[in-house]
């Protein structure tokens, strides 16, 4: 499947910022399920290209000069393939996704809701637990923040899909299982989280590959899905994280097009919003 996107960002401040550091996470990974054919990335000031230790391309994004706004854009097609579920390990260990984080601590409500782990644990019992999870947190855009934890997330019993990948988490290590975030784009057809989206990558050592699982949308990943990043969680694979010197307050709004070859575009439209620099994925 070829997916073309385009994915714009605005952040503005009521007073000039004297110093901003960004780093982007942007660009689709060269994994296994999905090949880039052609990517651009545009935002002013400086930028020096890096691959972090989870194996993401990140631009590091320096601007030293006074701005009231920063507009980041990035645009391409990637091509994907229906096999984007099972993805095989690369020269990271599995294991470096077992601990759990501040953001994915299990506590005891989660403990006892992941339950036990049997042998074998396979793609079937993944998708149980997934669908588990989706059942018990409903979805809601704008019920949490960008800094709640999972178990946070899990007492309110609602949320977006950020956290339906965090409490995923939280139960696979509470099982024993590596798991790791991803970020990235998803073909849909529904309007309320069609822009950036983020689900889970689940360690199936029987099998020695990844599970790629969606919590939210209740499926295996697929060729519908794009490949941003992925980490221990949301702050080692959010698409755009920053520190600034000035600025006062900050708004962002986020436009993101994803569509099928040159078949109809779903687009999100610009949606402002207050916040401090980071914004939670939908």
């Amino acid at each position: 499947m070829l997916l073309q996107i385009r994915h714009e960002t605005l952040y503005r401040y009521d007073r000039p910022v004297r110093h901003s550091v960004q780093s982007l996470r942007l660009t689709p990974r060269a994994d296994a399920g999905q090949r880039v054919q052609n990517w651009t990335l545009s935002a002013p000031g400086k930028q020096a290209q890096q691959v972090d230790a989870h194996g993401n391309v990140m631009h590091l994004l320096t601007i030293d000069e006074p701005h009231d706004e920063i507009q980041i854009l990035v645009a391409g097609v990637v091509e994907t393939e229906p096999t984007a579920a099972a993805l095989a390990a690369h020269s990271l260990s599995p294991l470096v996704y077992l601990p759990e984080t501040v953001l994915t601590r299990a506590d005891e409500a989660l403990r006892a809701f992941a339950g036990s782990r049997r042998s074998g644990f396979d793609q079937d019992d993944v998708i149980k637990l997934a669908l588990r999870i989706r059942e018990t947190l409903d979805y809601v855009a704008g019920a949490t923040a960008v800094f709640d934890t999972a178990a946070h997330a899990f007492a309110l019993g609602r949320g977006v899909c950020q956290d339906h990948a965090h409490v995923m988490l939280a139960c696979s290590r509470a099982l024993g299982l590596p798991a790791r975030y991803v970020s990235g784009y998803l073909l849909t057809d529904r309007d309320d989280h069609v822009a950036s989206h983020a689900w889970v990558d689940v360690w199936l050592e029987q099998a020695q590959h990844w599970c790629s699982v969606d919590v939210t949308n209740g499926t295996l990943a697929g060729p519908q899905h794009c490949r941003l990043a992925v980490g221990r969680d949301y702050l080692d694979a959010c698409p755009v994280r920053g520190v600034r010197r000035g600025g006062g307050a900050e708004s962002m709004s986020a436009k993101v097009e994803v569509f099928e070859g040159t078949g109809p575009r779903r687009t999100v439209a610009p949606r402002p919003r207050l916040l401090q620099q980071r914004d939670a994925q939908q």
